[in-house]
């Protein structure tokens, strides 16, 4: 309880500190920057097309891929969506770029083409690049926006079956939830046998239009059948949220016809791509140089009409795109307001609980004695249903007070007994996931009633996550009381105490001596088992709770007598000053603190002196882009730099 309240406390003035570069909670913020404005927009719940770069980066000679890249998100806007042109500059994934940031990569010669297998190594090696299909489908998700346009995706190469040339986008849309519009797969292809792979990865694909016809890319027609057909952007907004509410592990990919008037010719492109391919054998080009070789050789032998189709495709899946985009917020919007009550409805707002469902399995043995050596003990296995957000949402339940339960469990044979032995619970929100297994928890108890051993399946719970809950806002707005799970994932807790700030749901004290006043009562029940307690206080520093026989708190346990005598005190060490502008990175300086203040008990320093070694490490984790700055060291966080430098004043307060 006291680590959730110290975050809480944490991020008042860090939050407002780090605003502008403020990315979602879950997202390293030394690799990643969401754009403010769509950072916004995601907040509120706006349509945002996500865009990729590789075509700016490879695609398109400057300065045509620049006024390429400048109109598509110019059409996006029009049609009531926020683009975000996704690219990596100098080690950072940037979700949305300026105008001179897409002239960087536009004009840049050296930049790197980035897939999923790119990422790690261009981010370690401060690289800028062009983020492919799979790599914008990664920084998307990651983002929390489910539509991403482009031109065409990759997918099996013409001889794929010898050389296994199959393009990373093909299992990016196997395991990555998003939805991708594009002229359905280059036409320099093997588009069957890629179409066979999409189906083995479970990608759902659907034609949009008229017709089933799936897309060539620069042509209409490619001689196969799409598995579906979406009419309008409404069908297809309605398809990403059905697969988006199943919670599928597995993307979903619109196929857009070339406008009929501007695509090119089918035998001129297949007579092209042919003599491009030879080419490309006999210079042995493969790899990812290969496709960007034959968009350019086809654009020569055609006399620049494969050019004028791939720039009138990639308009008109912007078109159509940021039209899905805006219909599937329009249709997310409408379906959380359907499950709250109407306006002049009576009903009161329903309490809401976050947290896990477990089936937990207890067995009891028998006699005093459990064998071991793989032998069978006698004893009693029950089966029951828990997890600490289901419990208390069963008992909430029982007094009357029925709160909406938002919890995930599989598609198996446990989620059939736990829904049906919580019919009298609301649990009309839980995901229920293919291809997951609801969590699990085994225990052997001793016949005197002590735990043995204790086995936990409960990877699920890690699906509870932001996005999901955040479908559920309204109701979390208007919900008289809000309870947590600990055991769901940070970026959750993160998110619903930063939502219940700007929505000035929770009143969370402002002066500095109430801060320490609620964090001491916080404190005060845990200190009947423990010796002392840690408060982090952010910006205000740190308070420490705990026994004192006149000097010091003690970090360490006293002996019994000692401790008898000793008084509860806290004491509060302010931070070292630091201005908003040094501040760059907030997620690793509580982790730094504790650190620096376990190594100064290490060496049995005194409290103040381990206290400020913790301030020290976490000044210097703020002031760096990593979460643990490479500057910490043994020489840079010591007792002599301690000593060496003025404190602020530290006040204690009794606690009896």
């Amino acid at each position: 309880m006291i680590a959730k309240i110290s975050c809480r406390l944490a991020r008042r003035v860090s939050t407002e500190a780090h605003r502008t570069t403020q990315v979602r909670r879950f997202l390293h913020g030394a690799y990643f920057r969401i754009q403010p404005s769509i950072q916004e927009a995601l907040v509120e719940g706006r349509p945002v097309v996500a865009l990729e770069s590789t075509i700016i980066t490879h695609g398109m000679a400057y300065p045509q891929n620049l006024s390429m890249a400048r109109e598509v998100e110019k059409i996006v806007m029009r049609n009531g969506a926020v683009p975000a042109t996704i690219g990596i500059l100098k080690g950072q994934i940037h979700v949305g770029l300026t105008d001179e940031e897409l002239q960087f990569l536009a004009s840049s010669k050296n930049v790197v083409k980035v897939s999923r297998r790119d990422l790690p190594y261009v981010l370690s090696q401060g690289l800028s690049g062009g983020t492919t299909v799979s790599g914008t489908m990664i920084a998307a998700h990651k983002a929390g926006i489910p539509v991403f346009v482009t031109g065409g995706i990759g997918g099996v190469h013409r001889g794929g079956e010898n050389t296994l040339d199959v393009s990373a986008d093909l299992t990016e849309l196997g395991r990555t939830p998003v939805a991708v519009v594009s002229a359905g797969v280059k036409s320099i292809l093997d588009i069957g046998r890629t179409l066979e792979y999409l189906e083995t990865q479970g990608v759902c694909v659907a034609a949009f239009g008229e017709s089933r016809m799936f897309p060539a890319f620069f042509s209409s027609q490619s001689g196969f059948q799409a598995p579906y057909r979406v009419q309008d952007e409404e069908e297809a907004a309605k398809l990403i949220a059905s697969t988006l509410g199943l919670g599928l592990s597995s993307g979903v990919l619109i196929a857009v016809p070339c406008p009929q008037e501007q695509a090119a010719p089918g035998q001129l492109i297949e007579d092209a791509i042919q003599q491009a391919l030879s080419e490309a054998r006999s210079k042995g080009i493969t790899g990812k140089e290969l496709t960007p070789f034959l968009l350019q050789k086809i654009n020569e032998l055609t006399n620049g009409k494969s050019l004028d189709s791939n720039l009138a495709l990639i308009q008109n899946n912007a078109r159509v795109g940021s039209g899905i985009a805006v219909a599937l917020s329009k249709l997310q919007k409408a379906t959380r307001k359907g499950s709250l009550p109407r306006r002049g409805d009576t009903t009161l707002p329903q309490p809401v609980v976050i947290g896990g469902t477990n089936v937990d399995f207890i067995a009891k043995a028998q006699n005093s004695v459990i064998l071991g050596g793989g032998q069978t003990n006698a004893g009693r296995v029950r089966r029951t249903f828990g997890g600490v957000g289901r419990n208390l949402a069963d008992c909430l339940s029982r007094l009357g007070l029925t709160p909406l339960f938002l919890s995930a469990v599989g598609k198996d044979e446990h989620s059939e007994s736990i829904l049906h032995y919580c019919h009298h619970m609301d649990m009309s929100a839980i995901l229920q996931l293919e291809g997951k297994s609801t969590a699990t928890y085994s225990a052997m108890i001793t016949s005197a009633g002590e735990l043995s051993i204790g086995l936990g399946d409960m990877d699920i719970h890690q699906q509870i996550t932001e996005q999901y809950v955040s479908q559920f806002k309204e109701n979390l707005c208007r919900a008289p009381l809000v309870c947590i799970d600990g055991n769901v994932p940070l970026s959750t807790i993160q998110y619903i105490c930063q939502l219940a700030r700007d929505h000035q749901l929770a009143e969370a004290p402002s002066r500095l001596e109430d801060i320490i006043k609620m964090a001491a009562a916080l404190a005060r029940p845990l200190l009947s088992h423990l010796c002392c307690v840690v408060v982090t206080l952010g910006a205000h520093g740190v308070l420490l709770c705990g026994r004192s026989l006149g000097g010091s708190i003690s970090l360490r346990p006293a002996p019994h007598e000692q401790t008898a005598a000793a008084s509860l005190c806290a004491t509060h060490y302010p931070a070292i000053p630091i201005s908003r502008e040094e501040i760059v990175n907030v997620s690793g300086a509580g982790d730094s603190l504790m650190a620096g203040i376990a190594a100064g008990m290490l060496a049995n320093h005194d409290t103040d002196t381990c206290v400020r070694m913790g301030l020290l490490a976490a000044r210097f984790s703020l002031c760096s882009y990593e979460p643990i700055s490479p500057e910490i060291s043994t020489s840079t966080v010591s007792q002599e730099q301690v000593q060496s430098k003025p404190w602020p004043e530290v006040k204690v307060w009794k606690l009896d």
